[in-house]
């Protein structure tokens, strides 16, 4: 029940095909055509354009997801520190208790 079952690898059944041969062909030389001036290509997407308005929400927001990151990380940090005071209380909490006896 437990043991995997390994699929097997069906066998060809046909005879088996040799690989064709490929010849190598003679390439003719074509009469040239006179080449036109170099025509420069369209850009594909249009140059950004940053306007004083939209720098300013690009500032604005960059502050905020800064803020944002700051205050998570920060508070993590608080986490950690007070969950280790906590621990060292317990440890020396029971200490001193089996000091006693």
């Amino acid at each position: 029940m437990f043991q995997p079952k390994i699929p097997t690898m069906p066998q060809p059944t046909g005879p088996a095909t040799p690989p064709a041969v490929v010849e190598p062909t003679t390439i003719t030389p074509v009469a040239t055509t006179p080449q036109l001036a170099p025509v420069p290509p369209a850009p594909s997407r249009p140059a950004v354009q940053l306007t004083p308005g939209t720098a300013l929400a690009l500032v604005g927001s960059g502050t905020a997801v800064v803020l944002v990151v700051g205050a998570i990380l920060v508070s993590m940090l608080l986490a950690v520190a007070i969950t280790a005071a906590s621990v060292a209380v317990c440890a020396v909490v029971l200490r001193s208790l089996l000091h006693r006896r």
